[in-house]
């Protein structure tokens, strides 16, 4: 497949309030309720930027770094990060929005694999990413780091063939 395109065209915002029923006994939105939300928006992005079906491969990193409480304004932000011939990686950030203070704070990041597939449910290729932002770039970049590592934890690459794990650690 020939064409590229854009992180931007994959841009996704979701904008959720936290409900009662979402919330653990701290009044705080579940880890998993934000899971969904996450795989949600990735989902979209995944879709946006291949145009085709696609399916959660994996989630390859979720930080939990603040809580979000009952009551407040969710928004998830999600971009594909590197797209490789089937898969694709997606960035996540989430931030609790405070249109009162006028702040948002950023609480939250994963990153998730999608893959695209056919109507059998069989990996296809897709479009090739262009990133164009400084913070594009840099998700870019790693995102070839991250899959060789996951590809070396599953058994699937020998530490020996890593290009860009080298780069980081040296041979």
């Amino acid at each position: 497949m020939e064409k590229s395109k854009k992180a931007s065209e994959s841009l996704t915002i979701m904008t959720n309030i936290v409900l009662p029923n979402e919330t653990n006994s701290l009044r705080n939105l579940f880890g998993g309720e934000l899971l969904a939300k996450m795989d949600r928006c990735a989902s979209i992005s995944a879709a946006r930027h291949c145009e085709r079906r696609v399916v959660t491969a994996s989630v390859n990193h979720v930080s939990f770094d603040r809580p979000i409480p009952e009551g407040g304004i969710v928004v998830l932000e999600s971009k594909v990060s590197r797209a490789f011939s089937t898969s694709m990686e997606i960035y996540v950030d989430v931030w609790l929005d405070d249109p009162i203070n006028q702040k948002r704070i950023h609480t939250n990041s994963g990153i998730y694999t999608f893959v695209a597939v056919d109507e059998f449910n069989r990996p296809i290729p897709i479009p090739k990413m262009e990133p164009e932002t400084d913070d594009e770039k840099t998700r870019f970049e790693a995102a070839l780091r991250r899959k060789e590592l996951s590809l070396i934890l599953s058994g699937r690459m020998k530490a020996a063939d890593s290009v860009e794990l080298k780069k980081l650690f040296g041979s």
